[in-house]
C-alpha cells in the first residue's frame, strides 16, 4: 500500500528550496492543482519547474510564478502566461525552451534510465549552438540529455492503495512519463479506490513509479472559452 497524506501540506512536506519538480499538465488540463496551492502555501523559493509551460497568470503553475518561488522554468513554449512573458524578457527568471517533442522524450528517457539520445530536432538552429553532433545515416542529429526531477508531481483521474493510476483522456498528456522520472512521484488523484477495483488492462500507470497519493477535487478551469455571439 503506498502512503495516502492526510493533507496536500503533509504531501508536499519535503519539498524544499531549491527543489526540482516536473508537474504535469498540458495548459490547464490535468495539472495537479491543488498540490501546486499547497506549494504556494508553503512559500518554497527557487524552485526549478519542468512542465509544459507555466499555465496562466491566476492559476496552477502561475500561482507560483507570481510569487517569485520559481528560480527556472523548462518548458516548451509559454503560453498564455503574460507574467511568464514578463519574468523571462527582464531576466528575471532562467528559461530554458525546448522543442514539444524533444521535451517529451527527455523526459521518458530520463524514466527509463536513458541518459541520452540524438534527435534531429534543433539541428541547423541556435539550440544546437557548440553541442555535439553526430550523423546517422546521412542525416545530422543533435544530442540531448535526458530529465530527471527530484519530484513529480502529477493528477490522475483514478489511483487504487497501490499506486495504480487511470487517467481521463488528454488530461494523460505528460503525467505518465513524468510519474516514471520523478525520484519521488505525489499522485493527486480525483478519486482512491480498493486494489483490485481497476481492470489491469486499464492501468496506466504502475504503481511502482508512485510513493505517494492524496484524493482531490478539481476545479476543471477551461483556459479559453469561447461561445457563440
Amino acid at each position: 500500500m503506498k502512503t495516502i497524506a492526510a493533507s496536500y501540506a503533509d504531501a508536499i512536506a519535503d519539498i524544499q528550496d531549491g527543489a526540482t519538480l516536473m508537474v504535469g499538465g498540458f495548459g490547464l488540463v490535468g495539472i495537479p492543482e491543488n498540490l501546486i496551492a499547497a506549494l504556494v502555501e508553503k512559500g518554497v523559493k527557487d524552485l526549478t519547474i519542468i512542465s509544459n509551460n507555466c499555465g496562466v497568470d491566476d492559476f496552477g503553475l502561475g500561482l507560483l510564478l507570481r510569487n517569485k518561488q520559481i528560480r527556472t522554468i523548462i518548458a516548451s513554449y509559454v503560453g498564455e502566461n503574460k507574467e511568464f512573458e514578463r519574468q523571462a524578457l527582464s531576466g528575471e527568471i532562467t528559461v530554458k525552451l525546448i522543442p514539444q517533442g524533444t521535451l517529451a522524450e527527455k523526459i521518458r528517457a530520463g524514466g527509463a534510465g536513458i541518459p541520452a539520445f540524438y534527435t534531429p530536432a534543433g539541428v541547423g538552429t541556435p539550440i544546437a549552438d557548440k553541442r555535439e553532433t553526430r550523423v546517422f545515416g546521412g542525416k545530422e542529429y543533435l544530442l540531448e540529455e535526458s530529465l530527471t526531477a527530484d519530484f513529480s508531481l502529477i493528477l490522475a483521474a483514478k489511483a487504487d492503495r497501490m499506486g495504480n493510476l487511470v487517467y481521463n483522456k488528454t488530461a494523460m498528456n505528460f503525467n505518465p512519463i513524468m510519474a516514471a522520472a520523478g525520484n519521488i512521484t505525489i499522485a493527486e488523484a480525483e478519486e482512491i479506490v480498493e486494489t483490485g477495483t481497476l481492470s489491469p488492462g486499464t492501468i496506466q500507470t504502475p504503481g511502482i513509479y508512485v510513493q505517494r497519493l492524496i484524493a482531490g477535487r478539481q476545479t476543471k478551469r477551461v483556459e479559453k472559452r469561447t461561445v457563440r455571439a
